[in-house]
C-alpha cells in the first residue's frame, strides 16, 4: 500500500475525479433562495479560510520559505469545498448528510495529493507520511578488484549480454555503529554495472535529502539510470542516509544531546558500512557527498569539514548553513547556547579556517532554481567561497525552477554531468 504512486498513475486522477463528483453532488440542489444564499456563503467563507491558511503560513515563514501560489490555491479550492460539504450537514435527509461527511475526506485528500504534486517530492503515499517501506536490497558481491593503472572506468568496462537495462532501488538498515543515531533505513541504488558478474569497483555518491523528507533514492536513480543507459551501464552506487531520524526533527547535520549524533553516523557509520559492504572504489577521489535542501547543507558542511572523506560536491539547492532556518531555535537546542560553536560549525567558516591548499583537487557543484531567490544568494555565497579555497567549482542555475522537485531534478542532472568524467564514467 505505502508503495502507490500519488503523483504519477491513475490515482490522482481518480482522486480528482471523486472530488469533482462530490462536489457537484453536495452543490446541486433544489435552487431555492435559502440555498443559494448558503451555498455561496459557504463558498466564499471556504475560500477565505483556505487563503488565510496560506498568507498566515506566508506571513509566519511557518515553512521556512514562501508559500508558492499554487500551494495557496489549492488551499482555498480545498476549503472551498469542504465548506459547501458542510453547509450540506443542516436542513438535509440522511444520505446527503453521509456523502457531505465523505466529501470532507475526498475533499482532504485531493488537496492533499495535489499540493504534493505541486512540490513533486514525494512519489508515493509511503513517502508522503514519512514511512519508508521495507525493500531490503541484496548487494551483490564481486572478486574483481580495482586497479588504479588500468585506466578510467569507460575505457576498461566491457558490459555482458546480460546486463539489468536499468539499476535497483531497495532499503538497507546500517547500523548505527559508533553514533548511536535513531535513523530510518537507509536507500541504495545498484546500477547496471553493479548487478552483473564480476561487476567493477565503482564510485560511490552519499547523498542526503531535504527536510522535511525521506531516504528516498528514486530520485537520483532515475537520474543515474539515464546517464547509465548512455555509458554502458555504468554509474555510482548511491546511499541515501537518514540524516533526520524518524521524528521529524532537524539536527542540523550536528552531534547533540537534544536529537543524537546525526554528524557521526553519516560521516562514520554509513561510511564504514559502504566500505565494508559496496564494491566501491575506496580512493575518496571516487566519491561524492551529495544533498539537496537541508541535506544539501549538510553535504557542503562535512566536505568542508572532512576533506579527506570526500573530493566532490552536489550541493542541490542546499542551505547556507544548516539551522538557516531558524538559527535562534538551532543555536539553543543544538549547540547549547554557544553562539561561538554555531558559527564555527558554518561551511564558508569551516573552509576559511582549513590551512591552505586543504581544498585543492576537490570538484563542487552547486545548483539552484533561477526562481528561488534565497537560495540563489547561499549557492552564491558558499560557492565562492569553495571557489576562493581551490575547489574546482560549477554553479548552475535550473531554469524557470523553484525549490521543490524541479530544482532538484535538474540540479541532479546538472551535478552528474559535471561528476561522470570526473569519476571516470565517461570521456566528458
Amino acid at each position: 500500500m505505502w508503495s502507490i504512486p500519488i503523483i504519477d498513475g491513475p490515482v490522482p486522477w481518480i482522486v480528482y475525479g471523486l472530488a469533482v463528483a462530490f462536489f457537484l453532488v453536495l452543490l446541486i440542489r433544489t435552487p431555492t433562495k435559502r440555498w443559494v444564499l448558503t451555498a455561496l456563503t459557504a463558498l466564499v467563507v471556504g475560500a477565505l479560510v483556505g487563503l488565510g491558511i496560506g498568507i498566515l503560513a506566508d506571513v509566519t515563514n511557518a515553512f521556512g520559505d514562501a508559500v508558492p501560489d499554487p500551494v495557496v490555491w489549492w488551499a482555498t479550492a480545498t476549503f472551498a469545498a469542504i465548506g459547501i460539504a458542510v453547509a450540506n450537514l443542516w436542513r438535509s435527509p440522511l444520505w446527503r448528510k453521509v456523502v457531505a461527511v465523505i466529501g470532507i475526506v475526498i475533499f482532504v485528500i485531493a488537496g492533499t495529493i495535489g499540493i504534493n504534486a505541486f512540490y513533486n517530492l514525494n512519489p508515493t503515499l509511503g513517502s508522503l507520511f514519512g514511512i519508508i517501506d521495507d525493500n531490503p536490497i541484496v548487494v551483490p558481491t564481486s572478486t574483481a578488484t580495482a586497479d588504479p593503472d588500468a585506466g578510467p572506468l569507460y575505457e576498461t568496462f566491457e558490459p555482458p549480454a546480460d546486463m539489468p537495462a536499468k539499476g535497483q532501488q531497495g532499503t538497507q538498515v546500517i547500523p548505527a555503529t559508533d553514533s548511536g543515531f535513531t535513523a530510518r533505513a537507509a536507500g541504495v541504488y545498484l546500477p547496471p554495472a553493479a548487478l552483473v558478474a564480476d561487476a567493477p569497483a565503482l564510485p560511490l555518491v552519499i547523498m542526503m535529502m531535504g527536510h522535511p523528507g525521506n531516504p528516498d533514492p528514486s530520485y537520483i536513480a532515475g537520474v543515474l539510470d539515464d546517464f547509465a543507459s548512455k555509458n554502458n551501464g555504468l554509474a555510482p552506487i548511491v546511499i541515501v542516509p537518514d540524516q533526520l531520524g524518524p521524528d521529524g526533527n532537524d539536527p542540523a547535520c550536528a552531534d547533540s544531546k537534544a536529537y543524537g549524533n546525526a554528524e557521526t553516523y553519516v560521516t562514520e557509520d554509513v561510511v564504514a558500512w559502504a566500505k565494508q559492504n559496496l564494491h566501491i572504489i575506496q580512493d575518496p577521489k571516487y566519491w561524492v557527498i551529495a544533498g539537496y535542501s537541508n541535506g544539501g547543507g549538510c553535504a557542503v558542511k562535512y566536505l568542508a569539514k572532512y576533506p579527506d572523506q570526500w573530493k566532490n560536491l552536489i550541493d542541490i539547492s542546499g542551505e547556507p548553513f544548516p539551522g538557516s532556518e531558524d538559527p535562534g531555535s538551532v543555536t539553543t537546542t543544538i549547540y547549547g547556547g554557544d553562539t561561538a560553536a554555531f558559527e564555527a560549525a558554518k561551511p564558508i567558516e569551516i573552509m576559511k579556517a582549513a590551512p591552505s591548499g586543504t581544498y585543492d583537487g576537490m570538484t563542487a557543484v552547486f545548483t539552484t532554481g533561477s526562481e528561488d531567490p534565497t537560495y540563489i544568494q547561499a549557492a552564491k555565497d558558499v560557492s565562492s567561497e569553495a571557489q576562493t579555497v581551490g575547489m574546482t567549482v560549477t554553479y548552475y542555475e535550473v531554469p524557470g525552477a523553484g525549490h521543490v522537485g524541479d530544482a532538484l531534478t535538474g540540479g541532479l542532472q546538472e551535478g552528474v554531468t559535471v561528476m561522470y568524467p570526473v569519476l571516470g564514467l565517461s570521456a566528458k
